[in-house]
């Protein structure tokens, strides 16, 4: 586990366990570069939903951010980049892109790389009465997660369910509490998730399920555990 962006000159790390797949620093976004097209489930505001993609770019905004169109918003910035609007995902930040944590483990039949950006000032409880609005507003536990093997869409569905189950109990033991009612949150308010299959034929076995008895959940578990633990107390990071 890593917080590879806390030195200031360092830019790029290469992923162990995932061949071809890098993590690079911008001035204002991370970006994931695949290997080639992956599967994707998405939330992200663009290139949300299932299809292809072959990068993903965490993007940092302040607090304060507040436009009508985020959608076009991104859209802009990646004709800027020169990155392709039908195989980019975009997601937005308020977390310092230095906070971002990396976790990797590889096995028999799949390897997975999970990156995360958590902040956690709008912690909220799913299904608590709570202040709910319509307009968006900077996600603040941002994950993307790769995994390098076979998979039915079943167990992408199965992957994601796991992913947030992980990431709701990284909250409940960081103590991390609803900020209108005191509970327990389960997220914040604004969290978002690529998940990118690569659906390698190196892989005999195709997963089927991706629930936290398997051996592949349980390291979609870990990961995304670990990164949000790591990301939330990484050195002089503020919970926003």
């Amino acid at each position: 586990m890593t917080t590879p962006f806390l030195q200031s000159d360092i830019t790029e790390y290469k992923s162990s366990v995932v061949p071809g797949l890098t993590l690079t620093r911008h001035e204002r976004y991370l970006l994931l570069q695949f290997p080639g097209p992956f599967d994707s489930l998405s939330s992200a505001i663009h290139g949300g939903g299932v299809g292809k993609l072959d990068r993903a770019a965490n993007i940092y905004v302040d607090r304060f951010y507040n436009v009508s169109d985020p959608e076009k918003d991104i859209e802009g910035l990646f004709r800027e980049w020169d990155y392709s609007l039908q195989s980019t995902a975009g997601l937005l930040t308020a977390v310092r892109l230095e906070y971002a944590s990396v976790l990797e483990e590889t096995g028999k039949d799949a390897s997975v790389f999970c990156c995360t950006t958590a902040g956690v000032s709008n912690g909220a409880r799913a299904g608590s009465e709570r202040t709910t609005f319509p307009a968006y507003q900077p996600g603040t536990i941002n994950i993307m997660l790769i995994i390098d093997a076979r998979m039915t869409q079943a167990a992408m569905v199965n992957a994601v369910i796991t992913a947030v189950e992980a990431k709701t109990a990284a909250l409940a033991d960081l103590g991390i509490r609803d900020a209108e009612n005191g509970l327990i949150a389960t997220g914040t308010t604004t969290d978002s998730i690529v998940l990118g299959v690569s659906q390698s034929v190196l892989y005999s076995a195709e997963h089927r399920y991706c629930g936290t008895a398997t051996d592949l959940g349980a390291a979609i578990g870990r990961t995304v555990y670990g990164t949000v633990i790591e990301s939330y107390k990484a050195p002089g990071v503020k919970p926003s």
